[in-house]
């Protein structure tokens, strides 16, 4: 007979998914359910970084992203389509066998979701969450088939929109970046398969990531980034398009009594930087970590998860607001950095290694108490 569950997860992204596998691995009866009657098919988040890489590797999750995904190697900067630096991570240093790789989110996530259920789990679609009440024990969930659960704990996973952030009538302050930025999908020949490319153009910068197999994700604003190539890429089929703007928002804590928020429920800022995924499943390995103390009678640990992700997680968020202003300036002062800033950098030893190390949160652990 399954055992009821001690955690009740809203939200089947990676972040939700990832919590439900750390949690099942340790013991403890979950249960996810998620609104969406399908897994997302498309993809905003895409670099698995090497920090996830180490918290999912003793599930066998992050072989399979690394058999499947498109590894690093380089760097190359541009200005206004000219090279003007390629900066090369010692990854064998940095993070031994653990090199950034660009993979599709919908991928990770199935990756997570077969994990998942390889343990006897299962996500429940269809399902979204209407109302929340809690006591000092325990949360009882009102779910949209008029089903109630009661379960010691409650994660919020279920993304920038959150259910469970609006129930807990929580304020997500920030602001807005009013600009559009552009998502593709194309195949480019020409192109490097294993090195990204940053062109800082005056019309707005472009962004160009390797899948493998020859697919490349182009992220912009300004123009037609299928017009704005380096001379000698000719870009073939398309495969998606969107848009979107850009926040920067983090809730004022991210645990009211025993319901918790983790992701972007908690959490949401540009995709400079990649980490807004990888932020995601660090939170949820801490969460992971802290709901199973608090189930063997340690109440207080769901407050600590509070206060050691809010301070990383916020942190990140500033750090994505002022690159983000950074790369949209088009100011002399920015002009003149971006364009001799990367070759310089490249001539100091060891400095492109410390940015990435900061970039992909290798400069401080993962925090658990």
């Amino acid at each position: 007979m399954a055992h009821a569950p001690q955690v009740l997860i809203v939200g089947a992204g990676p972040t939700g998914l990832a919590a439900g596998l750390f949690l099942t691995r340790a013991g403890v009866p979950v249960r996810i359910v998620d609104a969406a009657q399908q897994p997302t098919a498309t993809s905003n988040a895409l670099a698995v970084n090497p920090r996830t890489l180490d918290l999912l590797a003793p599930t066998g999750v992050s072989a399979r992203v690394l058999e499947q995904g498109q590894p690093i190697a380089g760097i190359r900067i541009a200005t206004d389509g000219r090279q003007v630096a390629r900066l090369c991570p010692d990854w064998a240093r940095i993070a031994p066998g653990r090199p950034m790789t660009i993979l599709p989110q919908a991928r990770t996530e199935t990756l997570l979701a077969e994990a998942f259920t390889a343990l006897g789990g299962q996500v429940e679609r269809g399902l979204a969450l209407t109302a929340l009440a809690q006591d000092a024990d325990r949360v009882t969930a009102t779910l949209s088939n008029g089903e109630t659960v009661t379960v010691p704990l409650l994660l919020g996973a279920d993304g920038a929109h959150s259910a469970v952030r609006h129930a807990l009538d929580l304020d997500f302050p920030g602001e807005a970046m009013p600009m559009p930025w552009h998502l593709m999908d194309v195949d480019i020949e020409g192109a490097p398969q294993d090195e990204a490319w940053i062109d800082f153009q005056r019309v707005g910068p472009v962004v160009v990531l390797p899948f493998s197999g020859g697919t490349f994700r182009l992220i912009g604003f300004g123009p037609d980034l299928l017009t704005r190539l380096p001379d000698g890429w000719r870009a073939g089929h398309v495969h998606w398009s969107s848009q979107f703007t850009i926040s920067h928002r983090i809730v004022p804590t991210m645990a009211v009594g025993r319901v918790a928020l983790a992701g972007d429920a908690a959490h949401i800022h540009s995709p400079v930087g990649g980490r807004g995924m990888n932020l995601g499943i660090e939170d949820a390995f801490v969460f992971a970590a802290c709901a199973a103390d608090v189930l063997k009678g340690q109440p207080d640990r769901l407050a600590d998860y509070a206060r050691l992700r809010r301070s990383v997680d916020a942190d990140w968020v500033r750090t994505a607001r002022s690159l983000t202003r950074f790369v949209a300036d088009d100011s002399l002062g920015a002009r003149l950095l971006k364009r001799w800033g990367p070759p310089l950098a490249a001539r100091v030893p060891g400095l492109v290694d410390r940015a990435i190390r900061r970039g992909t949160g290798l400069d401080h652990p993962v925090r658990i108490r």
